[in-house]
C-alpha cells in the first residue's frame, strides 16, 4: 500500500525556498549593477562571509569598510536575524547529541561517506544541479570535505551555543550560498519567479567561465517541472541525510542510540536546519515521523526526471573516491558493499551500484558482517558495551577520515580556531575509549595506524 504523505508535503515545499537569504542576495545583487553580471556581487559577499569565523563574529556584526551601503545593510540585517536560535531549541539536548557524535566518531564518518551521502544523491534535481556544476564527478572530494567543513563545526562542543563555537557562523555561510544558488540559476529572487501565474523556464546561457558560479548561471531552468533550485523539499530532504540516515545506518550496524538520545540527536540537527532556513513543519522530532517523512520525500524526488540521468555518475565517482583510499585490491568495493547493505536496493540501483562484486570480495564482506554480529551478540551479555561491528565501522571511517577529510596538504576551509579543534577531535578519536585494549590494537592494523594510541 503507498505510503501517505506528511500533512507538511501537502503545501508545495517544491515552490518555496528561503524568503530571508533571498531577500538578502536579491538586495546585495540589485545594488552593485553591473553590466558584465552579478559576479562583482558576489565577490564582495564573499569576502564579507569569509569574516564569519566564530559564533562571537556575528554578535553585533558590521560590514568592513568601503561595502556600499545598501549591501552592508542587507548583509547586516541578514545576520542579526538568522544567527538566533529557535525558543524551542534545547541547550541540554543539544549537548547530548554533541557527546553522541564525538562518542562514534570514526563510525559517524563511516557513515557519511558509505550511508548520508549517497541516499544525497538519490535526488535526481539535486544530482543534476551537482552534475551540471561539475562538482562531484570532476571534484568528489571538494564536496565531501565541504559537508565535512559544515558539520564539524556543528556538532563540536558549543558549535550552536556557545560564543567560540563555529556552528553558527558556518551555517549562515551555507545559507546564503544556496541563495545565491538560486538566484544565479534562476536568475532573479525566487520570489519574482514565483509571482507570476505561469512557471517560466530560464533558457540556458552562453558559458562565460569555468567557475562554478558562470555554469550555474548558464544552467536554465524549468521551475514546472522541478520546482524552484535548493527548495524546502530539497533541503529537508538534505537534512534528513545527516540525521536520520545517520541513525538508521547505526541501527542497521547493531549499534543504535537508547530512544530519548535519538530524538535528541534529530533535535539538534533541527536547531542546526532553523539556521539553515528550513521550515519547522518539514523537522521530524521522533524517528518514526523522520522514516515516514524521509520515505514520502523519496518518493516524490523519484517521480522527477533529469536527462541525462546524472546519479550513476555521481555514485561512481563516491565510490571510487572511497576505494582509492583502501590499498588491497580485494578490499575495495567494501565501500560498495557497505553502501548497499546501509541504504538498501532502490538506493544502489539508483546509483548504479547493483553491478556484480568479486565472490572474494563478497564472502569477506559477508564473513565480517555476520561474524562481528555474532560475536557482539554473544559478548554483549557480559560486556553491553562491547562491539567488534564498531571497530570494523571505526576502521574504514578512520581511513576515508584522515586521507580525505584531514588531508594536511589541503586543510578543511575552515577558521585556524576551528581547524584546530577539529584535528584535536580526529586525532583523539585514534583510540575507542568503549573497547579493550586488544579491540584498538585490531582496529589500528585495520585502520593503518602504526600503533594503537595509548
Amino acid at each position: 500500500m503507498k505510503a501517505v504523505p506528511p500533512p507538511a508535503l501537502e503545501s508545495g515545499p517544491e515552490l518555496r525556498a528561503d524568503p530571508l537569504a533571498d531577500v538578502t542576495i536579491a538586495r546585495v545583487i540589485d545594488a552593485v549593477d553591473s553590466p558584465g553580471g552579478p559576479w562583482q556581487a558576489i565577490g564582495i559577499v564573499n569576502r564579507e562571509i569569509a569574516r564569519w569565523q566564530t559564533n562571537a563574529d556575528l554578535d553585533g556584526w558590521r560590514a568592513s569598510a568601503g561595502t556600499p551601503p545598501e549591501v552592508a545593510a542587507a548583509l547586516e540585517a541578514y545576520v542579526q536575524a538568522a544567527r538566533v536560535l529557535p525558543d524551542w531549541a534545547d541547550p541540554a539536548r543539544i549537548a547530548v547529541a554533541e557527546k553522541l557524535f564525538m562518542e562514534m566518531s570514526m563510525v559517524s564518518c563511516a557513515l557519511l561517506f558509505c550511508a548520508s551521502l549517497p541516499e544525497c544523491y538519490v535526488l535526481p534535481d539535486l544530482a543534476g544541479v551537482l552534475h551540471t556544476a561539475g562538482q562531484l564527478e570532476q571534484h568528489t572530494d571538494y564536496r565531501v570535505r565541504s559537508t565535512a567543513a559544515m558539520i564539524f563545526p556543528v556538532m563540536m562542543r558549543g558549535g550552536l551555543t556557545a560564543s567560540d563555537g563555529g556552528g553558527v557562523a558556518q551555517v549562515l555561510k551555507v545559507r546564503l550560498i544556496h541563495a545565491t544558488i538560486r538566484h544565479l540559476i534562476l536568475r532573479e529572487n525566487p520570489a519574482r519567479t514565483m509571482a507570476g501565474v505561469e512557471r517560466p523556464v530560464v533558457a540556458p546561457a552562453r558559458q562565460r567561465g569555468e567557475d562554478l558560479y558562470h555554469k550555474l548561471f548558464a544552467t536554465g531552468w524549468d521551475t514546472a517541472r522541478h520546482g524552484l533550485p535548493c527548495n524546502q523539499q530539497e533541503l529537508a530532504y538534505t537534512l534528513l541525510t545527516f540525521h536520520y540516515v545517520f541513525l538508521r545506518g547505526l541501527r542497521s550496524l547493531g549499534i543504535g542510540f537508547r530512544a530519548q538520545e535519538e530524538e535528541d540527536y534529530l533535535h539538534a540537527w533541527n536547531v542546526m536546519g532553523h539556521v539553515l532556513g528550513i521550515e519547522k513543519a518539514l523537522m521530524p522530532e521522533t524517528m518514526a515521523e523522520a522514516k515516514a517523512l524521509f520515505t514520502a520525500l523519496q518518493e516524490r524526488g523519484r517521480r522527477q526526471s533529469w536527462l541525462p540521468d546524472p546519479r550513476p555518475g555521481l555514485g561512481e565517482a563516491l565510490m571510487g573516491m572511497m576505494a582509492r583510499q583502501i590499498p588491497l585490491p580485494s578490499f575495495k568495493s567494501f565501500p560498495v558493499l557497505l553502501t548497499r547493505h546501509l541504504c538498501g536496493r532502490p538506493t544502489a540501483r539508483d546509483l548504479a551500484l547493483t553491478g556484480c562484486v568479486g565472490l572474494p570480495t563478497w564472502i569477506a564482506f559477508l564473513t565480517t558482517m555476520g561474524l562481528t554480529r555474532a560475536v557482539d551478540w554473544t559478548v554483549r551479555r557480559v560486556v553491553p558495551q562491547f562491539s567488534l561491528t564498531r571497530m570494523v565501522t571505526r576502521a574504514v571511517g578512520y581511513r576515508f577520515t584522515v586521507r580525505v577529510l584531514m588531508d594536511e596538504t589541503r586543510p578543511l576551509k575552515l577558521p585556524t580556531a576551528l581547524l584546530g579543534q577539529v584535528d584535536a577531535a580526529v586525532h583523539s578519536w585514534e583510540r575507542d575509549p568503549k573497547a579493550p585494549r586488544w579491540v584498538n590494537r585490531l582496529e589500528a592494523r585495520l585502520a593503518g595506524r602504526p600503533k594503537e594510541t595509548a
